[in-house]
C-alpha cells in the first residue's frame, strides 16, 4: 500500500486520534518520518481503556501500526505502555515475533507519561522543538485506539463507534463501547445508573477534563465520563473566579519555582515558566514579555495548579489567560526559539500516578471499569460535524433520509483540513444542519 492509498482509505473512513483535539490521522501520514511511536501511557490517572483494547485487541493494532510504519518506510516502532501494564505487555509481547521492526518501551507511572513530547524524549531522547510538531525530529504519535479503528478501517469499516470508560458516583463502572452521538446520561446509564442524587459529568481525565450536561454527547475523542458530586475538590478548582485566582497569587505566591521546577515541558528544556507569570500577576508588573511569550509552550497538563503549589494558587488558569489574550491579538509564538538542555534533575521531578490520584482526591474513583467491547444500542444519536482539528465535515443527508450504521452523513470539506462523518446507527434522519446530525433509531 502506497501513501497515497492509505491516506485516503483513513480520511475516507473518518479516522482521527481518539482523545486530545482529534488531529485527522491521514494528515500525519509523512514519509519523513523515522520512528512510529504507538502511545499506550493513558495521560490521564483513573483512565483505563487503551491497556484494556491492547490487552484484548494487541493483534489488530499491531497490524495496523507495523503497516502504517511499513507504508512510511520509518525505521522502527515503538510501543510505549506503562511498566504495571502487565497484561497489556503480555499481549504485546505474544505478538512482537510476527513484527521484527517493532518494540517495547515500558514507561514510569506517572504524569504526564502521555505527552506526546515526553514521550518522545522517554522513548527516542529527541527533544520537540517548543511549539513544533513531532515530525520535525522524525516521530510520529498514534494511540492505541486510533490504530484500532485504523485496523477497521483497512477493513473497510468506517469510525462509528466509541470507548468510553464511565466512573464515579455510579453503581457499576464500565468501559463500554457506544455509538458516536450518543447521549452522555445514557451512556452513564449504562454504568448502572448514579450512586447520588446531585452530581456532575466531568468528561476527560482529573487533569485536564471539562464539565458537561446530560445532553451532551460522544464524539470521536471522548474518553471518560466521570460522575462527581458538586462539592468536589476538582470542581471548586475549575469554576474558581479569574479575578479571586489573580488577587490570590498577589496575596499568597511565595515565588517558590515549584511550579516551573515540576513542570514537564520546562523540564524538557522548553522555556515555560510558570512561577514568572504568578510573579507578575503578584506584583502586577508585565515587564518580563519574554515571559508572557513563553506561555504558548503551554500544554496546560496542570500540574503547576493541581499538583506543585503548596499554596493551592492557578498558575495554569493565569497562563490560559495569557495564551488567549496574546492569540485575540494575532500573535504567534517565535518559530526560531529552541529547547534548552533538559533539567539534569528531570528523574526525580516526576509526578507518582498514585500520589498525583490521592491528592486530587479521586482514590475512591479507582475502579477495574471492565472492559464490554459489543456496541451497545441507543435510541438516538445527534453526530456533530466537527470532532476533529480542522474544518467541520459538510452534511450530506437531509431529513426525512433513513441510514444504515456506516453510511457517510457528512463529506470532509474539499481542499481543507477534514474528514467523513458516518452514521453511528441505523435510523431516520430527524434534524440536520451545520453543526449537527440527529438520528432517531428504526428497529
Amino acid at each position: 500500500m502506497d501513501i497515497a492509498l492509505l491516506s485516503k482509505t483513513y480520511k475516507d473512513a473518518g479516522i482521527v486520534g481518539a482523545g486530545g483535539a482529534g488531529f485527522p490521522s491521514y494528515a500525519k501520514l509523512n514519509d519523513k518520518a523515522e520512528t512510529l511511536l504507538l502511545n499506550c501511557a493513558e495521560c490521564e490517572p483513573l483512565l483505563r481503556l487503551h491497556r484494556q483494547l491492547m490487552t484484548l485487541c494487541a493483534k489488530e493494532i499491531l497490524e495496523a501500526f507495523d503497516l502504517t510504519r511499513e507504508t512510511l518506510g520509518a525505521k522502527e516502532g515503538i510501543i510505549c505502555l506503562k511498566s504495571h501494564y502487565t497484561d497489556a505487555i503480555k499481549a504485546v509481547e505474544s505478538e512482537l515475533g510476527n513484527y521484527p521492526k517493532l518494540k517495547i518501551c515500558k514507561l514510569d507511572a506517572v504524569y504526564p507519561a502521555g505527552d506526546e513530547v515526553v514521550m518522545i524524549y522517554e522513548a527516542t531522547g529527541k527533544v520537540v522543538r517548543p511549539g513544533g510538531l513531532p515530525i520535525e525530529c522524525g516521530v510520529i504519535v498514534y494511540n492505541v485506539e486510533t490504530m484500532y479503528n485504523a485496523y477497521r478501517a483497512l477493513k473497510e469499516k468506517p469510525l462509528t463507534d466509541k470507548l468510553v470508560t464511565v466512573a464515579g458516583e455510579v453503581k457499576s463502572p464500565i468501559t463500554v463501547r457506544v455509538p458516536i452521538g450518543a447521549k452522555l446520561k445514557d451512556v452513564v446509564d449504562m454504568a448502572g445508573g448514579v450512586t447520588t442524587d446531585d452530581y456532575v459529568y466531568w468528561v476527560g481525565g482529573p487533569m485536564m477534563g471539562v464539565v458537561k450536561g446530560a445532553g451532551d454527547v460522544v464524539t470521536k475523542t471522548t474518553n471518560s465520563v466521570f460522575v462527581l458530586p458538586p462539592e468536589h475538590y476538582l470542581l471548586n478548582r475549575l469554576n474558581s473566579e479569574l479575578k479571586i485566582e489573580i488577587a490570590r497569587a498577589a496575596a499568597s505566591c511565595c515565588q517558590c519555582q515549584l511550579c516551573t521546577d515540576l513542570c514537564p515541558r520546562h523540564n524538557l528544556g522548553h522555556p515555560i515558566e510558570p512561577h514568572k507569570i504568578m510573579r507578575a500577576a503578584a506584583c502586577n508588573n508585565f515587564s518580563d514579555v519574554k515571559a508572557f511569550m513563553n506561555t504558548f509552550y503551554c500544554c496546560s497538563c496542570g500540574v503547576c495548579e493541581l499538583y506543585s503549589c503548596p499554596q493551592g494558587l492557578s498558575p495554569r488558569k493565569l497562563i490560559n489567560l495569557v495564551k488567549g489574550g496574546l492569540r485575540s491579538e494575532g500573535i504567534k509564538p517565535d518559530p526560531t526559539v529552541k529547547a534548552g538542555e533538559v533539567e539534569k534533575n528531570r528523574p526525580y521531578r516526576k509526578v507518582p500516578i498514585t500520589r498525583l490520584i490521592a491528592r486530587l482526591g479521586v482514590s475512591g474513583y479507582e475502579a477495574e471499569a471492565p472492559l464490554d467491547n459489543k456496541v451497545r444500542a441507543v435510541d438516538e444519536v445527534k453526530i456533530m460535524c466537527s470532532q476533529h482539528i480542522g474544518a467541520p465535515a459538510v452534511p450530506c443527508v437531509k431529513q426525512g433520509d433513513k441510514v444504515t450504521r456506516g453510511d457517510v452523513v457528512a463529506l470532509a470539506k474539499e481542499g481543507a483540513l477534514s474528514v467523513n462523518i458516518h452514521a453511528s446507527i441505523c435510523g431516520l434522519v430527524t434534524e440536520v444542519n451545520e453543526k449537527f446530525i440527529t438520528i432517531k433509531a428504526m428497529r
